[in-house]
């Protein structure tokens, strides 16, 4: 309806325009807005506004001309000027009562469009460093990630969805050298384990299969692990430094286990985890397009070829034995390393690389959605990008805050290093995918949240994802009520009876249910998934408010026509609208 109304100002301007009501000027896009007060019309538009000023004219006159040059359509049943020149629509009863068949007819493509079509879009969300188990932080992100991803799909862009993988550097060597250590341990060594160390159940998992499938064959004396290495940074001693004990362990067990033996040990631990990632994000109803190994930006060259794009740009320098990228000439706090001066390159130089080769790859608009904790990361890349000469408006860095858990009152502790944390997995076989997902998105993603885990397991109407879903349920068992009474519902065709539809309940379900096109464009739009959640709640009040007021399956066949009619309505919209959310629509709760 808003686009249909759109198009008649358009038209309004261009009789106008013909009419030489102006001058040549550039015409503003019309703006329209539903009204927040319904005495004020359905829609609104302030387009006469706009136009005063390139027109030289007063915006009233304007708009009484707009209003005079309008076609004539029968969604519209007047149209009104208010203050200095507002234009507000008021729309016939036809105009709601049509969305019901054209729910009906559409079904799950109902407020689905075309407005991204023929535009490529990159999501890249997650991407946890495969050091350890999913935990509920990443869950919010992967929640989100997906909802923004499923939105843009439903206006029609074409969506990729990627995860990185951070399968080189620093700390995938942690990992690997913590799997050796408890190996070790399991092999009868004493081993004072790394206080930097990975210290979860799921290491001693990792290390298990190690020695399973290879006994005693990685095996090393204990002492010889730790001999020369820097003291450990221990509570109570002074003068340790867990940074190079750890990295000294690490060397150790490069030296000792050699390239194929250490390989093994890296690539175990690794694609262990990469595994658990992928099963814990599929049981979690979120799919991927492709998984995007780091590693492959330095064995295809990308990360030397960006660098060297630097340099060529003279946006390089040598200081201290390292290459900088001179970041603070495109608005960084500070300049970046991108080789040390043991010849490794850094993270940011793969990020660099990363985010060249995304753009290479043909996207138009690239989206990355991070922890909020890498806030800092933001203008580094975007300088990097800007001075490799790429368009920094085709990157959208969305931050996504923390999910604080509380069980009980209690607040749980997610540490991955230490090992105490609570993983995704356990969340969603505690609350239900459903519950995770609607409350992960039920704010906008800059904002805190606390997840209440006795909220998202109770079946009453304060839990919200419930109450959306029971109502989907409620319409269900209508539908089953008529079959026990022997009843046909098969719905008439297009508006039959609807204008039976008269109480204050159907006129309000009818005006709901006309919106959710125009939620689903800004949800997706604006990136956020929220304003789906907040609709999907108002809806099942309506329904749940209309239910207990009203019977459906009544004796006159015209209104239970027209009932159902509106009741099978919300219940593809419901549908529709949780699917987006990756929340299932049962059919008995």
């Amino acid at each position: 309806m808003k686009q249909q109304i759109t198009e008649l100002l358009r038209a309004g301007l261009a009789h106008l325009t013909a009419d030489g009501t102006w001058d040549a000027i550039t015409l503003p896009e019309p703006q329209v807005e539903r009204t927040k007060d319904q005495t004020h019309g359905d829609f609104a538009t302030n387009l006469a506004l706009l136009l005063a000023k390139p027109a030289r004219a007063r915006p009233r006159d304007l708009a009484e001309r707009l209003v005079a040059a309008l076609p004539a359509s029968p969604l519209i049943a007047r149209v009104e000027i208010a203050g200095p020149g507002f234009i507000n629509f008021f729309l016939a009863a036809d105009a709601y009562r049509a969305v019901v068949p054209d729910i009906l007819t559409t079904g799950h493509d109902y407020g689905r469009s075309r407005q991204g079509a023929g535009q490529r879009i990159q999501v890249e969300f997650v991407s946890a460093n495969p050091t350890g188990p999913l935990h509920v932080g990443h869950g919010r992100g992967a929640a989100y990630g997906a909802a923004v991803a499923d939105l843009l799909t439903a206006i029609g862009y074409e969506v990729h969805r990627e995860y990185y993988v951070n399968d080189a550097g620093r700390q995938m060597d942690i990992l690997a050298a913590s799997v050796w250590l408890r190996y070790l341990e399991l092999c009868g060594e004493a081993i004072d384990f790394p206080s930097n160390g990975y210290k979860g159940d799921y290491v001693w998992d990792i290390a298990a299969t190690l020695h399973r499938e290879h006994a005693d064959a990685y095996r090393v004396e204990g002492t010889v692990v730790f001999a020369g290495a820097p003291p450990d940074e221990v509570e109570g001693l002074e003068g340790g430094d867990k940074e190079a004990h750890i990295d000294a362990v690490i060397s150790a067990a490069k030296r000792l286990l050699g390239d194929n033996r250490y390989r093994y040990c890296f690539e175990l631990a690794l694609n262990t985890i990469l595994d658990d990632i992928r099963a814990d994000l599929a049981e979690f109803g979120v799919e991927y397009q492709e998984w995007f190994s780091e590693r492959s930006l330095a064995e295809r060259g990308a990360v030397n070829r960006a660098i060297e794009r630097l340099r060529e740009a003279g946006h390089v320098f040598e200081q201290g034995g390292a290459q900088w990228f001179r970041a603070t000439t495109f608005g960084d706090e500070k300049d970046r390393v991108l080789i040390r001066e043991n010849g490794q390159c850094t993270y940011f130089a793969s990020d660099i690389a990363y985010h060249m080769d995304k753009l290479e790859r043909g996207f138009e608009r690239v989206i990355d959605i991070w922890g909020a904790d890498h806030h800092g990361y933001v203008p580094r890349v975007k300088a990097a990008l800007k001075a490799l000469g790429d368009d920094t408006d085709r990157l959208d860095v969305l931050l996504v805050q923390f999910a604080i858990l509380y069980r009980g009152g209690e607040r749980a502790q997610m540490s991955t290093r230490s090992g105490e944390f609570v993983t995704l997995r356990e969340l969603r076989r505690e609350v239900g995918r459903d519950a995770a997902r609607f409350f992960y998105v039920m704010r906008r993603c800059e904002q805190h949240m606390d997840f209440d885990l006795d909220l998202a397991k109770s079946q009453s109407a304060d839990n919200p994802v419930y109450y959306c879903q029971y109502a989907h349920a409620r319409v269900c068992s209508v539908l089953r009520q008529a079959a026990e009474k022997g009843l046909v519902v098969e719905p008439s065709p297009g508006t039959n009876n609807l204008e039976r539809l008269t109480e204050p309940h159907e006129q309000a379900l009818l005006r709901t249910l006309a919106r959710y096109p125009e939620v689903i464009a800004v949800a997706a739009g604006n990136h956020e998934p929220h304003q789906l959640a907040t609709y999907l709640r108002e809806l099942a009040n309506e329904l749940h408010t209309y239910y207990n007021a009203h019977q459906f399956l009544v004796d006159d066949a015209a209104l239970r026509d027209a009932r159902m009619k509106l009741i099978l309505a919300v219940r593809q919209v419901l549908r529709n609208a949780l699917a987006l959310l990756g929340v299932s629509a049962p059919e008995a709760m």
